[in-house]
């Protein structure tokens, strides 16, 4: 790809490309381009802040010479006095460049505790609900690799497994939409680059330098570890060790479900066979979460606990016959099988 050929792709969108005559600007474009090789149209979660504003950027110059269709979208959680008139302002502010953003609206009861996270469902809730109606099948986010250090350090503090540890990898599933974090390898202080020269302003979350966040102690805790020699390559090898055990893990856990359990034509019960069981612990939690959270057609799984509870109820009681719930789920015990049928 050269700049020239970049120019004359789209008269329309000149003043958007000419920003990659900025030499640091084209080098991450470049870089963004040779990580992020999608052939189909998809949506941008936009949130106004810098990160996402230079993923407005990087897509949109992407989407002009693959010519696809991006399509841009902001959550008004309406969590803050202002948040109507700051998701106008980055409206105005995309449009500025030839970017059309649509606002997506959180109407309804909002919560009082455990506010960052609950408005991260939502706003995944709404970014894929908008997706299905558009028919796309890949939503991009603006995470970035210090977003990665701090859901690491979350995940330790929450006490999270494995599986939990590497989540917040570049390519995930959620609800049969691709979640795609194209950003996962730039760090935020690139992004700060791109975003000021391009668009020269931003949005400022307050939030973002509030103590009562556990996001935001974390990050102040990991600058002081970064001061104290943490070195992020090790850190990320650790990473990407753990990572390839996740996988051999779901290698197993998809085995187990393919030979030990049986799906019923209407999707609405499963059984599983004494062997379903009989895994190391870690398979066993994953099969019977997968299982539970399909049935009872759950957005996210039920929690860890509740899970390892009902594993150690069904290999413990001696009763040949009895029944559970739990997420939408009723768990039959019948001799040597286990019925999973949905709660109505």
């Amino acid at each position: 790809m050269s700049q020239k050929n970049l120019n004359a792709s789209n008269k329309t969108h000149k003043n958007l490309l000419n920003n990659l005559k900025d030499k640091r600007i084209f080098k991450f474009y470049r870089k963004f381009e040779k990580n992020f090789s999608l052939n189909e149209d998809f949506i941008v979660g936009v949130s106004g802040g810098p990160d996402s504003l230079a993923l407005c950027f990087l897509t949109k110059i992407y989407s002009i010479k693959k010519s696809l269709n991006a399509y841009y979208y902001i959550v008004d959680h309406r969590l803050r006095k202002n948040s109507s008139i700051e998701a106008q302002s980055v409206k105005n502010l995309l449009k500025k460049n030839n970017i059309k953003l649509d606002i997506l609206n959180w109407y309804g009861k909002k919560p009082k505790t455990n506010i960052q996270s609950l408005a991260r469902n939502k706003r995944y809730i709404l970014l894929i609900n908008q997706a299905k109606i558009s028919n796309i099948k890949i939503i991009l986010t603006a995470h970035h690799i210090d977003d990665l250090y701090e859901n690491f350090f979350i995940r330790i503090s929450r006490g999270s497994g494995l599986n939990g540890l590497v989540s917040f990898s570049k390519k995930t599933q959620k609800d049969k939409i691709t979640i795609l974090r194209p950003l996962i390898s730039f760090e935020k202080k690139h992004l700060n680059y791109i975003t000021t020269k391009v668009f020269k302003s931003y949005i400022e979350d307050p939030s973002n330098e509030d103590n009562k966040f556990k996001r935001v102690r974390i990050r102040k805790l990991i600058k002081n570890l970064q001061n104290d020699g943490l070195d992020k390559n090790k850190f990320l090898l650790t990473i990407k060790n753990l990572t390839d055990s996740n996988e051999t893990i779901k290698f197993y856990v998809a085995k187990n479900l393919k030979e030990n359990s049986y799906i019923y034509k209407d999707k609405k019960k499963i059984i599983l066979n004494k062997q379903f069981f009989n895994q190391p612990h870690e398979v066993t939690f994953r099969s019977l979460s997968e299982i539970i959270k399909f049935v009872g057609n759950k957005y996210y799984p039920v929690r860890g606990k509740k899970v390892d509870n009902i594993i150690d109820k069904l290999k413990g009681e001696p009763r040949s016959n009895f029944k559970l719930t739990l997420g939408n789920c009723i768990i039959h015990k019948v001799n040597q099988s286990i019925i999973v049928v949905k709660e109505h």
